[in-house]
């Protein structure tokens, strides 16, 4: 009994560990100034699946980091999100290759932001911020 409970105690620990967003200080640098940039970082298939899902507010400068452990193709999805967010998809370098906006959606049947290129990292934040900030596709992101 007692090895039983020890085996879902350690299982709980660790579906709560798996939960939980470490935050991270990135700066995004447009050529011409640097734009400090907070983010939780999702760096497992359960936090990138859930990404800002159910989320109803995003600070003006804060963003969600989505950590690839290689390089990977496909896009992204808006199900269960409620703010529109924009997407820049990065290298492995940090180098921004594209920028799309999302917008959300409730339904079963969402359309996917697909950048249609390999890479390694792509940080949402929210919609226009990265047009508001002057940050285009070639400018990079620095991992502090």
């Amino acid at each position: 009994m007692l090895k039983n409970n020890i085996k879902l105690i350690g299982y709980l620990i660790r579906q709560k560990k798996d939960a939980i967003l470490q935050t991270k200080m990135i700066t995004v640098a447009n050529g011409h100034r640097i734009i400090p940039l907070t983010v939780h970082v999702a760096d497992t298939p359960k936090k990138r699946d859930k990404g800002l899902m159910f989320v109803e507010n995003l600070p003006e400068n804060e963003g969600m980091l989505f950590v690839f452990s290689a390089k990977t193709y496909g896009g992204f999805w808006m199900k269960n999100t409620l703010i529109p967010l924009s997407i820049a998809f990065l290298d492995s370098n940090g180098k921004i290759l594209k920028i799309l906006d999302m917008v959300p959606c409730k339904g079963n049947f969402c359309p996917t932001y697909d950048p249609e290129l390999y890479y390694h990292y792509a940080i949402e934040v929210n919609l226009g911020w990265y047009k508001r900030n002057q940050i285009k596709e070639g400018d990079f992101v620095m991992f502090v």
